[in-house]
């Protein structure tokens, strides 16, 4: 058997044993399955995630703006999982954050309060990035959620995070995408906002219709529907469901056209006027890439995603997940599943929970949330009240704020780029309605430091914060400004207590203006 054999795969799914299954199944008042069934498909989606993310590790944020070439193998071999969790404990971030969720559900049912879920992961020891560690830093300094993911309060509003954590809302909400919609309108804006909360909005809507629909485009579609057609995240995945049409056969052109129009639309700080590109929207193209290309064959979806660039670990994890979901545990070729038996039993870092753990405890929760929303559950059989989805409200990010202008204030590119030391005071002029200071402060020693700051602008004392030199709790983007009125502006950053053993890092200033910049 190939490792591309969609046709084994199709088989296998009829075998799954679905009571109740069409593909206008997504219309149909209820669904039933085997109790057996759902376990397995979310055991599936589990391992599958865990694949694919396993998968695309070498290549994540490798290859920005750019596709994967083929000449660069992504291996692929029995112990590679073992290894990889051994290892590189830390590529599983997407996961362990998921789980950081699924735990409060386990702790304190489904009514958890939002609180509950911030408290989790902004006081857990692993690392994290972007809008979470926006949030993170939110969260312990007193600003609540939704407030701690909207895009005046966190600059990384329409970064992936959300999306590449929202799994488990839409495997503990089988059929019932809406049950998932308000799972991910209570966690997702603990971080995101916009178009970073749509991604995880659409992710989790793709894995909940995913049990009770097995054609692809349908799925995708039946999501995409939920998100209103205005915010750009619409677009761009009406855009690859478009190019697919128009060429089903070569998913390279409809990675151009999607490039073409929507490399350099990240307005976060980081991916501004830049190659790097972390913002949902993009990255939930080379989802949907990887899944209408990879037409239901697991190794052919994950390579395309993976291979389309950018966030390349966490889009194979999301499209194999989702297919795990549509075929199950049993319906992944064995060529993938090889060394899951290794590490099923291991915790994931930062965590108590294993893959084994993972799979029993978002199937208790799939049917406690059936029960809970009118549906029958027996050791034999569950009968889903499928939902007909909702759209969700209008987000979006940035208002009324473009791209202007990137300075860099370090030296060199990427991942070799050596920050600039502030002294105790930075200013600079900039036109516009919005700044976003990018930088780190560092210990210079085995000892943590906090520095305390000012930020003024127009000589008006703006914010005080403090920058802690721990990385699991520093600020991420040192300061930032939006809704400015549009015109000149001084901009000075003051440190307030300097120290010997610390430092403060500058690696570059985003500004953004009233209006669009022209085209060349």
């Amino acid at each position: 058997m190939t490792k591309y054999s969609t046709k084994i795969l199709q088989l296998t799914f009829l075998m799954v044993g679905l009571l109740v299954f069409s593909n206008s199944a997504t219309s149909q008042e209820t669904v039933t399955m085997p109790t057996a069934t759902l376990r397995d498909k979310i055991k599936g989606a589990w391992a599958a995630q865990t694949v694919g993310v396993t998968y695309g590790f070498p290549v994540e944020f490798r290859f920005n703006s750019a596709r994967v070439p083929e000449e660069r193998e992504i291996p692929w071999y029995d112990g590679y999982l073992l290894e990889t969790m051994t290892d590189s404990p830390g590529a599983y971030d997407d996961i362990y954050m998921d789980l950081a969720f699924v735990q409060v559900f386990e702790d304190e049912g489904l009514d958890a309060p939002v609180l509950s879920f911030a408290n989790s992961f902004a006081e857990a020891e692993y690392s994290l990035w972007f809008a979470n560690q926006v949030a993170r830093y939110n969260v312990l300094n007193g600003l609540t959620p939704p407030e701690s993911g909207h895009w005046l309060n966190n600059p990384a509003a329409d970064d992936i995070d959300f999306q590449i954590e929202a799994d488990f809302a839409g495997l503990m909400a089988p059929g019932m995408v809406n049950s998932s919609i308000e799972i991910s309108d209570k966690i997702g804006h603990i971080m995101n906002y916009g178009d970073g909360w749509y991604g995880g909005v659409f992710i989790a809507a793709m894995y909940s219709t995913a049990f009770v629909e097995n054609d692809i485009e349908t799925i995708v579609q039946t999501a995409i529907d939920v998100i209103p057609e205005d915010s750009d995240f619409h677009k761009i995945i009406d855009d690859v469901i478009s190019l697919h049409d128009e060429n089903p056969d070569d998913w390279n052109y409809a990675w151009e056209g999607i490039n073409q129009e929507w490399a350099f639309t990240d307005l976060g700080p980081r991916g501004l006027m830049s190659e790097f590109n972390i913002d949902a929207k993009i990255n939930a193209a080379w989802v949907v890439l990887g899944l209408l290309y990879g037409d239901g064959d697991f190794g052919k979806t994950m390579e395309i995603a993976a291979r389309a660039g950018d966030d390349a670990d966490c889009n194979p994890g999301s499209a194999a997940g989702i297919l795990g979901t549509i075929y199950g545990y049993d319906g992944i070729p064995d060529y993938w599943k090889q060394g899951l038996d290794d590490i099923e039993s291991m915790d994931f870092a930062y965590t108590t929970i294993s893959l084994n753990d993972a799979y029993e405890m978002s199937f208790n929760h799939a049917l406690q949330m059936i029960r809970r929303e009118g549906g029958l559950v027996s050791s034999k059989s569950v009968t889903i009240p499928v939902q007909t989805p909702e759209v969700v409200p209008f987000e979006e990010s940035f208002v009324g704020h473009f791209a202007k202008e990137r300075r860099q204030l370090g030296i060199g590119s990427g991942r070799d780029r050596e920050f600039a030391e502030m002294g105790d005071s930075y200013s600079f002029d900039f036109h516009g309605v919005g700044f976003a200071v990018m930088g780190a402060a560092r210990s210079t020693n085995d000892e943590d430091y906090v520095f305390e700051a000012e930020l003024h602008v127009d000589g008006e004392l703006i914010e005080t914060a403090t920058w802690p030199t721990d990385f699991v709790t520093r600020r991420f983007y040192l300061f930032w400004k939006y809704a400015l009125p549009d015109g000149q502006h001084h901009v000075e950053v003051k440190v307030l207590n300097p120290s010997e053993d610390a430092n403060v890092l500058l690696d570059g200033i985003t500004i953004y203006g009233a209006e669009e910049l022209a085209s060349d």
